[in-house]
Parts: C-alpha cells; structure tokens; sequence
C-alpha cells in the first residue's frame, strides 16, 4: 500500500509540474496572450508539437496517454493511407475522453480528435493526422458486459466492446443481439456509427436500429446519455453519423433469443431476374428465412468442389456434373435459426420454403452449424489469411445502396461489363426492406422501401512479381460509380468516401442543412472524426463550421 500511495503522489506532483511549466512556456510565446480575441495573429496550427504535447501529458488523467509507436494507429484496414497521430488517449475512463475533448477545445490548438476501434475503416476515416487517436478498446475490461433479462432484455457495454465479445457472452444466457455484421471483431461504436448491415437486417433493422440508449462524449467534451425519449435528437444523430457529433463511449443494445443451431443453405441462379426475384420474395414473408444474403460469382471454375469442404450437396451425382466455367452466377445464401427439438419442424419449413424458389436444383448444398460458429465465420477466413500473410494488404472495397427500381439495370451492366471477375473477392448482393426501419437516424438510404447493398469486397493481394491490382480495382470501381451517376441511378455510399462538399451535399441531398446544423451544435469546432473529410477543423477563435 505504502508504494502504491507513494508512485500516486509522485505522478501527482509530475502533472503539478507539468501544468505549471505548461503555463510558462505558454507565456513566453510571443503574441499568444491575446489569441482568443484576436484573430489576427498566428493561427493554432504555430504551435510547436513539443508545447502541444506537453500540455497533453500534463493532463490528470485515469489512463494514459502515448507520443510514441503510433504506427497502428496511422492506418486502418483499407491500408491505403499512412497518417501518423500526433498521439493515442489510451483511455481508463469516459472521463479521460471527455477531460482530453474539453482540453483541446479550449486550447489554442488546431487537434483533430478520431475515435478508434478495430481500426476497420477504409479510406482513413479512422485516422486523426497528427491529431489525437482515441484507443476505444482500452475503455473499459471485457467483464463489464452487464446483461438484463426480461420481456425485452438487453446488454450495456463499452462503445470499444468487440461484437464478438458480447454475443459469446449474451449466449451464456441463451441471448444475443437481432442484428449483425458479417464481421464480428469490429466495435460497437464503430458499426453504430454507421450502420451495421447484414443478412437479418430485413427482419430486424440494421444494428442503429436495435439500441434502446448511448452515452456520448460530445465534439465539446460533454458526457450526454440519450436515446429516443431523452436527447433524442443527439441519440438519432450519432447513430448513422459518422463519427461527426460525438463518440460513443457506452450503448444498451436489444436482445432476443438465441439458437443453439442454424440450417445454412446456397443454392446458385444463371439468371439476375430469378435471383432477385427470389431474394424479394423471401425478405417479404413472415417467419421465413432468419437470414438472406448472395453473393455473385464471375468467371470462376471449380464452385460447387469448393463448397463441399463445408457444405453437403443435396443431389452429389447432379452437383459434380455441373460447369461454373465462364459463366456469371448469383448465389442465394439463406440461414434457418432452430434448437434440437424444433429440428423436424424446421426441415419442414424450410423445404416449403425451397420449394418456392427457382434455383438451379443440382447447386443446392446445405450444412448446420453452431450459431456461434456461423456468426464469426468471416473471422475463421481471416485466420487463413493471416497465415498466407494476404490480410493486411489494401482492401479498396467500395458498398453501395442501390434501389429496387434500379437493380436488374446496375446488374446487367455492372456485371457483365464493367466487373469481369472477382477472383480478388467476394461480391455481396441482397436486398432489404426498411419499411420497419427507424427513417430519423443520420444513415443515408435510397428513397425506396426496398433496396440492395451491393459490396465490393476485394483484396490488392502482390502478386510474385512485387506487384499488385490496386490500381486496376480502383479504377473499376471508379467505373461502377461513373456508370451509376450518368445513368441517375439513385446510388448512395454505404460507409460513404467523397473528396468535396458537393458531393457530400448531394450524399445527404435534403437531409444536409439538418446534418450540418447538429454538427455545429454538437462539435462546433470540428474537432471530431476529420478522416470522413466532411468539414475542416475550426480554430477556437472562429464561431461558425467552415465546410469544404
């Protein structure tokens, strides 16, 4: 005890010293005394890092923060952008988050702020070039998951809590979240800034959808609980919005019941109409399949052998005679939920349902799985990456929301134009109806009830020669997008890139008055998530956002 009192007060004393030497080094640069009230003289941006790093480090703080070994934090998964921090918050606490925003906001500094969880963004929008880079995981242990049972149970957790965490402890209590992502090992404030899509989200919403509360730190370093009946405006802005009005540091996220097993099927179609047709009519029923999604498949050899490693051909014979070669195929991919004593049932069902569907009948393959085991089946791919070392190469994937009205016209060109293989990744395509969905959140979709994501998911892997297809897939995906403005398609980004104003204006159309409107009351400065390269920092001294 003695030790631990004496290594307290000796830190103590340091920030008692730091602050104090803080104050006169601050004194001895010239012209500063005025700096608020006087626009006219140096900007923020003057100030030496030495100073800005010392009046960071004289923080009193739970946690603590880093100078050094920002290399992870200056890139995210898309692996296109190198963009050093000047330092990481590794945070014990909300308080540290808040102490940290409200530091820089009254200081006369120029720092950006970017919370960070899995580091899984694209295009850099996790990044803070030489700002702070807030290490969410380190918020809060992996134990403080707290569970609430009843007629509408739910879990609180930290906003830096791997999804992957929570479902494997809600199962303990035969729970878990409604609504996923594909990928589990990503946080929860990072998918509920900006969606969370996947394959349940016709029946249950995205995961934005599925939060009964949020505490926030807000761009002016307030701590604000919210949710749709207590500051419901920030609670609707912060979902869906980009990381743009404050972070969130703890969510209350809607639980149901979860199975012990799943009934996972693919089936292949040779023509869009059906495909489409299909996935329509499955995401419109009631108690029909708990999980929709497909994928496409161009120019491939060898589909049907591959799935046999995982999956049980309904007719082997039929399934070996068929040719994939040179041809473009869809595949539907549907998920049945069941427990032991409801397995006869749900054959039952789910051959009624099959039964409907026009697939070609020798490509279907099915197995059941744990539900567990399926929820993080990308994450099993990732380990096999990982040992090939091709996971941490750039990933230049480009996700679209694309209207009913104008799918089977993005298809028939897109697909057998513009991409003519996907040997670098998957394709994903299925459609969702939101007309059960929360309209009020910050998430931009196509004006219809029903659309599709279209994901491009490719990987830049070298090849033996040192290079790579980066550039070829960038301008592929360029292509798809061009195609897609001059044919007036409708088109919005999901997890959205722009380079200018204008085309962030015409991603929100009339929705972006109200967007920059709560920006300007929730982070003024814009100190907040300046990788989504929406708008420009703001100095203390000037009042109003400037935009891009």
């Amino acid at each position: 005890m003695g030790s631990t009192s004496s290594l307290r007060f000796h830190r103590r004393n340091n920030k008692t010293f730091l602050r104090i030497f803080m104050i006169l080094v601050l004194s001895c640069i010239p012209g500063r005394t005025n700096l608020c009230s006087n626009p006219s003289v140096s900007t923020p941006k003057d100030l030496p890092p030495s100073v800005i790093r010392c009046s960071l480090d004289s923080l009193d703080l739970e946690g603590y923060i880093t100078f050094h070994d920002v290399h992870n934090a200056s890139k995210d998964f898309g692996n296109r952008y190198h963009l050093p921090p000047l330092a990481i918050l590794h945070p014990r606490s909300v308080s540290d988050i808040s102490t940290v925003m409200r530091h820089i906001v009254r200081s006369t500094s120029n720092l950006t702020v970017a919370a960070r969880g899995h580091g899984h963004s694209l295009q850099g929008q996790a990044l803070a070039h030489q700002g702070v880079v807030i290490n969410m995981e380190s918020l809060l242990p992996s134990h403080d998951i707290k569970i609430y049972k009843g007629k509408q149970p739910y879990v609180d957790v930290s906003g830096g809590e791997l999804w992957i965490n929570i479902l494997r402890e809600t199962l303990r209590y035969g729970l878990s979240p409604k609504s996923w992502t594909d990928y589990l090992h990503l946080t929860v404030g990072g998918t509920l800034s900006n969606a969370g899509i996947s394959g349940q989200a016709f029946k249950h919403g995205p995961q934005i959808n599925n939060v009964y509360q949020l505490e926030i730190v807000t761009g002016k370093g307030e701590v604000v609980t919210c949710s749709e009946k207590r500051n419901s405006e920030l609670f609707q802005s912060v979902l869906g919005g980009l990381g743009q009005f404050g972070i969130i540091t703890r969510a209350r996220i809607s639980l149901g019941p979860a199975p012990l097993t799943v009934k996972w099927i693919r089936a292949l179609y040779s023509d869009f109409s059906a495909f489409s047709r299909d996935q329509e009519h499955l995401i419109s029923k009631e108690n029909a399949f708990d999980y929709v999604e497909g994928f496409v498949i161009i120019n491939r050899t060898d589909i049907l052998n591959n799935w046999r490693s995982s999956f049980t051909p309904n007719d082997s014979t039929e399934a070996s005679q068929f040719k994939s070669d040179g041809k473009t195929l869809y595949c539907l991919e549907v998920v049945k939920y069941f427990n032991s004593e409801e397995a006869n049932s749900m054959t039952q069902e789910t051959e009624k349902l099959l039964s409907e569907l026009s697939y070609i009948q020798s490509t279907l393959f099915s197995s059941e799985v744990p539900y567990i085991e399926f929820l993080d089946r990308v994450h099993i791919a990732e380990i096999k990456l990982r040992a090939k070392g091709v996971w941490e190469v750039p990933h230049p994937w480009l996700n679209l929301l694309i209207p009913k009205s104008r799918i089977f016209e993005f298809a028939t060109k897109v697909f057998n134009n513009i991409v003519t293989s996907n040997h670098n990744g998957p394709i994903l395509i299925y459609p969702v109806n939101q007309t059960k969905w929360n309209k009020h959140t910050s998430l931009i979709t196509p004006n219809e009830d029903i659309f599709y994501l279209v994901a491009f998911l490719p990987s830049a892997v070298p090849k033996p020669s040192g290079e790579s297809d980066l550039e070829y897939l960038l301008r592929q995906n360029q292509r798809v997008l061009s195609f897609c403005a001059e044919a007036n398609l409708d088109v919005k980004q999901y997890l959205p890139h722009y380079e200018t104003q204008k085309e962030w204006r015409s991603h929100f159309g009339n929705r972006w008055e109200t967007f920059a409107k709560r920006k300007h009351k929730y982070d003024p400065l814009a100190v907040l998530a300046p990788g989504q390269r929406i708008f420009q920092r703001v100095s203390s001294q000037v009042s109003s956002i400037q935009l891009l």
